[in-house]
């Protein structure tokens, strides 16, 4: 039984149904992936492994208190869990820490575009996907006096990465034109790639019903009941829609529930070090095509991606720590309509953007959590922060080749019981 129906449950689901195993998938919504999975930043982003958490985001953090449009904004609250998550979340910036953290994520994520290549090969999977590589961008040259460095490190991890001075990124997306005056150069990754999450976990998900999984929709999940002298999860308790409570049952439970599974693990002493990060998104209809980018782009310096998704522009951005409030704050969303009317005016139809604010579940690390809990029949594939959309399908392979008692062939700390 998977928990949770956004990319991780989904993907999960799949994959245990080709190791062969009978799936149950449950979610509180009508259809998967309406929640943090809805209207992420498009990016399969394998170029991109380096965490939040490293050297650098103490020094970044305080020169970005007190401005609306800072790229990572703190709101406290009472919420004993915060301040935890932030403490540990320093303890990560160290060097080596933040060193060993993006080894991890490089490996599974490298892994994980193989997957998803893979997958959507045999499926057919149609989501607006484009093979185009991602362009990471740098507007000063103090910033871009560290793009080699980067490079090399992502070669050492076989990502394949391109330094580029304005002109070569001009070559790479045309649409940069109007703007490059202002570039110091970039970093391209012609092997990441970009799609819509939402479509794509649509599509698996019609594929997972159509295998044979038993769907359960419109079921918050109220508790995971045990029995007694056992260390085994014995049912899991659901409220529908109209209120009524029935008990589920198998043999397996697997928690791919976001920012929400720490509630529901704590009464039964399982303390998973996730706490939500909110991220914001624009998504608007492109008014003129020769002026919206298709290669999807990275701003370095204000932590904003751009993702073409057919007729549609995505740009999503920011992170804020502020408990599990989902509203969307009109300055957050100002600073992404801002950098988009600057970056490429007149590309999109700004007044029929739709706004959107989801929930990153995030580890202080940024590595997620996969593996066994400490229940024998209790399984996470959880914890992707960023990059939920980039490891999915590699996370999702590899539970459940421990699962079935292998080791996955990639080199990450996996959980073990």
């Amino acid at each position: 039984m998977v928990l949770g129906a956004g990319l991780s449950g989904v993907t999960t689901a799949w994959y245990l149904q080709q190791a062969g195993f009978h799936v149950s998938l449950v979610d509180r919504q009508p259809e998967a992936a309406r929640e943090t999975s809805f209207a992420n930043g498009g990016q399969i982003s394998i170029s991109h492994p380096e965490p939040w958490a490293n050297p650098g985001a103490p020094w970044q953090i305080l020169r970005w208190l007190g401005r609306d449009d800072a790229p990572l904004k703190f709101r406290p609250t009472r919420d004993p869990a915060q301040w935890l998550w932030g403490a540990r979340f320093l303890l990560e910036c160290l060097p080596a820490r933040a060193q060993r953290n993006t080894r991890a994520v490089a490996a599974l994520a490298t892994w994980s575009g193989r997957q998803l290549r893979e997958l959507r090969a045999r499926l057919g999977l149609e989501y607006d996907q484009l093979e185009r590589g991602i362009l990471h961008l740098f507007y000063s040259a103090a910033e871009f006096a560290h793009a080699p460095e980067r490079a090399r490190a992502l070669k050492a991890f076989g990502i394949e990465a391109r330094l580029c001075n304005r002109d070569a990124c001009v070559e790479i997306e045309p649409a940069l034109a109007a703007q490059a005056a202002t570039l110091a150069g970039g970093i391209y990754a012609p092997g990441d790639e970009s799609g819509d999450a939402f479509r794509f976990t649509q599509a698996l998900a019609a594929h997972v019903a159509a295998q044979g999984a038993t769907l359960h929709w419109d079921r918050e999940i109220v508790r995971l009941l045990t029995a007694n002298n056992s260390d085994d999860i014995v049912g899991m308790e659901v409220r529908s829609a109209d209120g009524q409570l029935e008990t589920l049952r198998a043999d397996a439970y697997v928690v791919c529930l976001g920012s929400y599974g720490p509630r529901l693990l704590s009464a039964l002493g399982e303390r998973l070090p996730i706490y939500p990060v909110k991220g914001y998104s624009i998504t608007a209809p492109v008014a003129d095509p020769a002026r919206a980018p298709s290669v999807s782009l990275t701003d370095e310096s204000r932590r904003i991606v751009c993702s073409r998704l057919g007729s549609r522009l995505r740009i999503a951005g920011t992170a804020e720590l502020n408990g599990f409030d989902t509203h969307v704050r009109p300055e957050r969303i100002a600073g992404i309509l801002a950098w988009a009317q600057n970056r490429f005016p007149g590309a999109i139809d700004i007044d029929r953007a739709e706004h959107w604010a989801g929930l990153r579940p995030a580890t202080p690390g940024n590595v997620p959590l996969i593996g066994r809990g400490r229940r024998t029949n209790l399984w996470f594939n959880t914890g992707h922060g960023t990059l939920g959309w980039t490891l999915s399908c590699g996370s999702a392979a590899a539970l459940a080749e421990l699962m079935c008692g292998r080791r996955p062939p990639v080199d990450f700390p996996f959980l073990a019981a």
